[in-house]
């Protein structure tokens, strides 16, 4: 059974309705449709107002959100929401252009002394992060008389948890206090120390005369962090520009240790979280739970694991009546890169073919190199066919990417526009905006189950 929410004349909220009631309560104009998402439709003429005690569950979590939303009797939302998975590297990237932009212009007396962080800050990927679990419960609390909350919450001891995923053994005592660099005069050192003085690529040693460098594991995502995890041996043959790129060697390459980013999430925001849902909602009567007793109450009633299944088997009432499980992701609403850089094209005096300027590079990794190596490109290079530019977008189209437009009465998803907003790109394909015939757009989240 799939349920509309009610809100009465005057906006207050009401216990849902099932979903023919409420086209009959439409057909009849005793209603109308006051949102989509969710359904939503408000009385016109006056109601009896009797309400039940309707509870919100929420499975949190860094990647998956579970949601259910239920009365004593009836189950109204069964829900997964899956959070955007590039905030961070998007984050990242805005830093780089920032401060590559700042070094363009004229000098300016640096700041970033003079700043400080407010007591309860966290990392703005976090933050985005909590802010979608708060949105959700918003956006439910405007349309259904919620009284209770209930959010699980967990404590994760990441360095035991690493150590048992890279070693097997369990840390006890003053090993909490024994870090991978105990016993190392330099973190160079103790990486190398680490790897077996080898090359973790190709396999080769200091005795076959290779040298040995430090590659961060995570620069293709933006982490340049000197964390021992993040660090890996490698030889000046495998670290070169070329295999930084994509399609090389080092580009793609991930650590075998499990990442901990998820535990490390919710030991950061659990609390905050929770604080700040008691702020936001003060009228709900908020109360935590953890994993282990999920997991317990799952297990009890011989319920699959899922997160929506999560959120269902907590808090006070587990009823009969069930939703079926929907699947929602983020969607990102807005393009907000402004400018892009398009890479200068020279002719390869090899073959003849047009190649960009960072194909026919010098290959070195730092300046202290020398260019006189078989890595050099640039030598290469003929005459130049196209010179480098940098194109800036100044206007904001109405259409976005992953809006959904009408065109010969079915809907599409498109994936933005091009040639200065008049023609949208739809499955790989240019179509003219005037052969548009209507649009939606995304909003935050789009259902995709």
């Amino acid at each position: 059974m799939i349920y509309a929410f009610v809100l009465a004349e005057d906006g207050t909220r009401l216990m849902p309705t099932d979903i023919r009631h409420a086209r009959r309560l439409l057909k009849k104009k005793e209603a109308v449709i006051a949102g989509h998402n969710p359904f939503t439709i408000q009385l016109t003429r006056p109601s009896e107002r009797h309400v039940q005690p309707v509870e919100c569950c929420f499975d949190t979590g860094s990647v998956h959100i579970g949601v259910s939303i239920k009365s004593e009797k009836h189950e109204f939302v069964h829900n997964q929401y899956d959070n955007l998975k590039d905030e961070k590297k998007r984050h990242a990237n805005r830093l780089k252009m920032r401060r590559a932009r700042r070094n363009r212009k004229r000098y300016r007396k640096a700041r970033f002394d003079n700043r400080k962080k407010n007591k309860g800050w966290i990392a703005p990927s976090l933050k985005n992060k909590e802010q979608n679990h708060l949105r959700i419960a918003e956006k439910y609390n405007k349309v259904c008389p919620i009284i209770q909350a209930t959010i699980e919450v967990g404590s994760f001891d990441t360095a035991a948890m690493k150590e048992y995923e890279e070693t097997g053994n369990v840390l006890e005592g003053k090993d909490y206090q024994h870090g991978p660099r105990y016993g190392y005069a330099t973190l160079r050192e103790a990486v190398f120390y680490r790897d077996g003085y080898k090359c973790r690529c190709c396999k080769k040693g200091i005795r076959k005369g290779v040298i040995l460098r430090i590659h961060h594991l995570g620069f293709r995502k933006g982490d340049r962090s000197n964390r021992m995890s993040n660090l890996i041996t490698v030889c000046t043959e495998c670290h070169t520009a070329a295999n930084h790129k994509p399609g090389g060697k080092l580009y793609d390459w991930h650590p075998k240790v499990k990442p901990l980013k998820d535990a490390a999430f919710m030991n950061v925001v659990r609390w905050k979280l929770y604080n700040d849902m008691k702020a936001m909602f003060p009228e709900w009567k908020m109360s935590i739970t953890y994993g282990a007793e999920t997991k317990m109450r799952r297990n009890e009633r011989n319920i699959e694991k899922t997160h929506a299944n999560d959120a269902y088997v907590m808090g006070e009432f587990q009823p009969k009546h069930r939703q079926k499980e929907q699947f929602f992701i983020k969607q990102r609403r807005h393009n907000r890169v402004l400018q892009k850089f398009h890479d200068a094209k020279y002719r390869d005096v090899r073959s003849g073919k047009k190649k960009s300027g960072s194909t026919l590079s010098c290959g070195r990794t730092s300046r202290s190199e020398s260019r006189r190596s078989d890595k050099n490109q640039r030598i290469y290079r003929a005459n130049k066919v196209k010179k480098g530019s940098v194109s800036i977008r100044t206007q904001q189209y109405e259409i976005r990417p992953n809006d959904q437009v009408l065109i010969n009465g079915k809907w599409r998803t498109t994936s933005g526009v091009h040639n200065n907003g008049t023609r949208c790109i739809v499955n790989k394909k240019s179509i003219g905006i005037d052969k548009i015939q209507g649009i939606r757009h995304c909003g935050g989240w789009a259902r995709i189950a």
